[in-house]
């Protein structure tokens, strides 16, 4: 008996399920029915799947070819795909925002009405807003050689790209949850805190061990598992987030809550 967690006799798509949370997402799904997967990837996931398209999210032709190569039908769009900071700030931008956006785009009149759209995007990006109109102006760009420019003239508020690219990713899944919406497809985003994944020792690197170990310290000392993200990634797929859309999930054991409510301890960063 089918039940609203149920992905058997199911389509979907998930960007960067090599390793990490994409890896621990395979496992979930097939726990959860074992739904036809297409993957999308530099590297062939070894989990679960029954069709791999080699795809490098930040190059707009291979995402392209990807867009082309799946037949439609598919119920699931799961956009978790990205990278850290110790890539140049145009390749974080590349992979962690146009490619999403671009992928979204391009299969959304192949996904079935009722199906759902899954960003993993970061709490890292929860500043937009402060500067939410500059968000705005930078996801309305649409050729990456303006948007580079554009980085380029807010360097300052881009950064190092990564979390401003989560910023986007986050604007955007408010922003684009209205059109999805006009074709019954549900459009939400994952926003996890540090996650122990193969990428953890680059974001130590470019957010520093510091920060991020204080972090982790405010909320109990406990580090998100792969599996924790993915369980929240399947909800958001499932049927049963069927009324939920155009939210940013906070999946951060509290962070955000404590941040809001003054509970926070700063000493640690000093």
């Amino acid at each position: 008996m089918s039940h609203p967690f149920d992905y058997s006799n199911k389509r979907v798509v998930i960007t960067g399920a090599y390793s990490g949370v994409g890896a621990a997402l395979l496992d979930i799904l097939t726990e959860l029915g074992g739904p036809e997967v297409i993957a999308l990837d530099i590297k062939k996931p070894e989990g679960p799947i029954t069709q791999f398209i080699e795809t490098n999210m930040g190059k707009a032709s291979s995402v392209a070819a990807a867009i082309d190569a799946i037949e439609g039908p598919i119920d699931v769009l799961f956009n978790n795909a990205g990278i850290a900071a110790t890539h140049p700030v145009e390749d974080v931008m590349a992979v962690n925002w146009l490619g999403l956006r671009q992928l979204s785009e391009g299969l959304l009149p192949k996904i079935k009405k009722g199906g759902a759209i899954a960003n993993t995007a970061s709490i890292a990006g929860g500043q937009w807003p402060g500067h939410l109109q500059e968000v705005l102006e930078c996801i309305a760009i649409e050729s990456p050689e303006e948007l580079y420019g554009w980085c380029s003239d807010h360097a300052e508020l881009v950064g190092d790209g990564y979390a401003f690219s989560k910023e986007c990713v986050q604007v955007y899944t408010m922003k684009s949850a209205k059109d999805s919406l006009a074709a019954s497809v549900r459009t939400n985003s994952v926003c996890p805190a540090p996650i122990d994944t193969p990428l953890l020792p680059d974001f130590n690197k470019t957010m520093s061990e510091k920060t991020m170990t204080w972090t982790i310290d405010q909320i109990g000392g406990t580090i998100a598992t792969p599996r924790d993200i993915a369980l929240t990634l399947s909800f958001l797929g499932s049927d049963a987030s069927a009324y939920v859309n155009g939210v940013n999930l906070n999946v951060d054991m509290g962070f955000n809550a404590f941040m809001t409510t003054g509970q926070i301890d700063f000493s640690g960063l000093a």
